[in-house]
């Protein structure tokens, strides 16, 4: 199989995180049309990104997307059996390769001795009987003889592990092979059926809206008992998020739960990249990891004022689900000073943790002096140029340690607006409170 040597670039990222929510925000904000369709725009979407597959045939209701699934199965276990294969092969050749130096540098020093042994002989024969020159041939004499017996000890169970690891070696080389011709034939076949599909798809997609005027299924609806039950059980039940905002505040924090939220979606899409690549062309990636739990990181800070105006947290409601409004006011009040305790700790570590990311000196020295205080932040601003930050050379500020080297900072300034936009929230519910005291309902 082909290897896909791409890394995300970083602005690609960035924008990514922007544009995407903006662009689903807008989609989600048009009119949905009355009856059930087919899209043949997102047909082609899911050809791209999920033919493999065969997803955009089930899209299009098609049993025939079934033929894509044992493909796909059969790629993933010839890539098993080649990784296999190849683990078995790197073992092998090991082996063989410390066999061969083995055999060459016993072998050499084996004929070195062997030359050397009538010499040695010789001078054991012509020594003074019991005299130290005798003593020491003697000793030579032994040593060498000890040492070509070795040597050729040596050399056997090299040729031994050579007769051995030797055809292991030229079997694991033929599997890995074989293995690898089966897994590209298959992914052949399949980009042939996607080809095909290409083509068809319009088709499929009139075929699809054909079948759909055809079925009557009844869309589930509640009917007004129940809903009335569950209104009464749970009076916040049918809220929609809409109808907790009532100032500012509140619509801001909607629309920044709104946004991160989208950025779920794009973890979808990354992940199962990281899975195509990783097991169907063997080329796992080293960003799709860091930059997804980066990502989620960023939506939980900036997703808590949502949670908080929606109510939407973890709170343990043994004692406060039976109060009556007032009651829940108060209980809130007393209960916001250690909110605000917590939330300002974390504004005042955040903006340190920020300030100390971009005073890392990794590059642009311009905007790490002014974190550390050297150069006033005017000052800063006059010297910047343009390259500073679009140059993709420089890396200020701090970095990640792997091979990505994705800027840490802006993650760790999401951590201040993400405690910013707590603490207006805590203000606006704070507010909220002591209207519903004062009007004691």
């Amino acid at each position: 199989m082909p290897n896909i040597d791409f890394t995300l670039p970083h602005w690609m990222y960035w924008v990514g995180l922007i544009l995407f929510p903006l662009a689903a925000m807008y989609l989600a904000r048009k009119t949905a049309p009355g009856e059930r369709t087919y899209g043949l725009p997102l047909g082609y979407m899911i050809l791209v990104t999920g033919g493999l597959l065969g997803l955009h045939r089930f899209y299009f209701r098609s049993l025939l997307g079934l033929v894509y699934i044992p493909l796909f199965i059969a790629i993933l276990f010839a890539n098993g059996q080649e990784r296999a294969a190849r683990s078995l092969y790197s073992d092998a050749s090991n082996y063989v390769r410390t066999a061969e130096r083995t055999i060459e540098r016993e072998a050499e020093r084996v004929e070195t001795a062997e030359k050397d042994l009538p010499e040695l002989q010789a001078a054991v024969q012509v020594a003074e009987e019991g005299s130290f020159t005798k003593r020491r041939a003697e000793k030579s004499l032994s040593r060498a003889e000890k040492g070509i017996e070795t040597g050729r000890e040596r050399i056997a169970e090299a040729q031994a592990q050579l007769a051995e690891y030797g055809p292991a070696a030229d079997e694991a080389a033929e599997g890995r092979a074989f293995w690898n011709s089966m897994a590209r034939y298959a992914f052949f076949v399949i980009l042939a059926l996607l080809a095909i599909d290409a083509v068809l798809l319009p088709g499929l997609a009139r075929r699809a809206r054909a079948l759909a005027e055809q079925d009557n299924e009844e869309e589930f609806e509640i009917d007004e008992e129940t809903a009335a039950r569950a209104a009464e059980f749970d009076p916040d039940a049918r809220r929609g998020d809409a109808d907790f905002a009532e100032n500012w505040i509140d619509r801001l924090a909607l629309y920044a739960g709104e946004f991160v939220s989208y950025w779920a979606v794009i973890a979808v899409f990354v992940y199962y990249y990281e899975v195509i690549v990783r097991y169907v062309f063997n080329s796992p990636t080293n960003w799709a990891h860091e930059s997804m739990y980066l990502m989620f990181g960023m939506q939980y800070l900036i997703a808590g004022s949502y949670a908080m105006l929606t109510e939407s947290h973890v709170r343990v409601d043994i004692f406060y689900a039976p109060l009556r409004k007032p009651q829940k006011a108060w209980a809130d009040l007393v209960t916001s000073i250690f909110f605000f305790i917590f939330a300002g700790t974390l504004l005042v570590t955040s903006y340190i943790f920020a300030m100390d990311a971009i005073a890392v000196p990794s590059g642009n020295s311009v905007v790490s002096d002014w974190a550390r205080g050297d150069v006033g932040f005017f000052e800063m601003l006059g010297m910047l140029t343009f390259g500073d930050w679009t140059d993709p050379n420089i890396r200020w500020g701090e970095i990640s340690f792997n091979e990505w080297e994705i800027p840490l900072w802006p993650m760790k300034w999401m951590m201040v607006v993400g405690s910013l936009l707590l603490i207006l929230q805590g203000v606006s519910k704070l507010s909220k409170d002591i209207r519903t005291i004062a009007r004691g309902h």
